[in-house]
This record gives C-alpha cells, structure tokens and sequence, in this order.
C-alpha cells in the first residue's frame, strides 16, 4: 500500500512513529536457534536506586549473565536502551566484543574503552563511554531494554561508537539474541 501524506497532526505522529520503529528497531535473531536467556541478580522488574543515575549519582551497572549461545558464537554484544524516552531512544550502554566463553558481567563495570578479556564500550546518549543510569525526565516509569546479541564475528569498531554504528557491523551476524526488561522508578 503506497503511503501518503497525512495532514492530521495525530496521523502524522502515528506515521512517524510507524516508519521509525521499522527502520530503527533492533536486529531480529534468524530463526531456528533458542533465545538466550539473559537475567540479572541485581534486579527483577524494578531497577533499584543504586543503578539510576539521579541524585546527580552516575549509577553503576547492574550484574548480568546468560545462558550458553550456539556453537558458532565468537563475540557477545549488549545494548541497553530506553524506547520510552521522550526524544526517541536513549542508549544507556553499548558492550561489544565480549569472548563467547563469558556468560556474565559483573556489577559496576567500570566507564572504560577496553574491559578485561577484550571487549569495548561504545557512546551512551550523552557521548560519554560506558554505562549511565535511568532518570528519566519528570520521573515517570520507563522501560529499559538489556539485549544480548550472540555474533558469529568480532566487530571491527573503535571504542565509543554509536549504536547505529554498532547495530550496521551487527547486520547478517546475529546467531541468538536474549532480552531482559527493567522498569525505572517503581
């Protein structure tokens, strides 16, 4: 069905949004592999305080792990983001190059080009490097997206790439992928 223009402020938003989340929206897994599951022992649901970045505190990482990924996994990488935000998606933190034989990140990994074992950390939303917490604006409850991508290659970017960026050296690679929700406040 060919699209055309809507003159309705209400339509053009419904529009908007439309075409956005289908030419932005995370990379889907291939069919046929079991989803990673992805969980945390800091939190269930809620995020607790000490991982929100009010209070003029950054918030420290949360702990997470995972289950085992297909055989062909080379690399790990995680993107945490917050669809509900006002400006569009914020990203909270971007992790790639983790080894295929990790199944965890401890809490409060440290704001760092390069982790231990290899893997780099991309740009947050407020282009610095490593992990920021929620506070989302006029403290509303918002979702934040922890979602883990099983890879069949390392992915050749420099420390403190974007998400496009890193979601573009992603494309065609992707073997499983798991997804952990948080709420932020409670």
């Amino acid at each position: 069905m060919p699209l055309r223009c809507i003159h309705r402020s209400g339509e053009v938003a419904l529009l908007f949004t439309l075409c956005a989340t289908a030419c932005f929206s995370e990379p889907p897994a291939p069919p046929g592999f079991a989803p990673l599951q992805l969980t945390s022992s800091s939190f269930s649901g809620a995020i607790p305080e000490r991982y929100a970045s009010c209070n003029g505190r950054p918030g420290i990482s949360p702990a997470l792990s995972w289950s085992a990924p297909p055989a062909a996994t080379r690399t790990f990488a995680l993107i945490v983001t917050d669809p509900d935000a006002p400006f569009g998606t914020f990203v909270h933190w971007l992790v790639w190059n983790l080894p295929p034989t990790a199944r965890s990140l401890p809490e409060a990994v440290p704001a760092q080009p390069q982790l231990p074992g290899g893997a780099l950390q991309g740009s947050n939303s407020y282009g610095n490097i490593g992990y920021v917490g929620p506070c989302p604006p006029g403290r509303s409850a918002h979702r934040y997206l922890f979602d883990l991508y099983a890879l069949d290659t390392a992915i050749s970017l420099a420390p403190g790439a974007q998400k496009k960026q890193l979601l573009e050296a992603m494309q065609g690679h992707i073997l499983a992928t798991g997804r952990l929700i948080g709420r932020y406040p409670h």
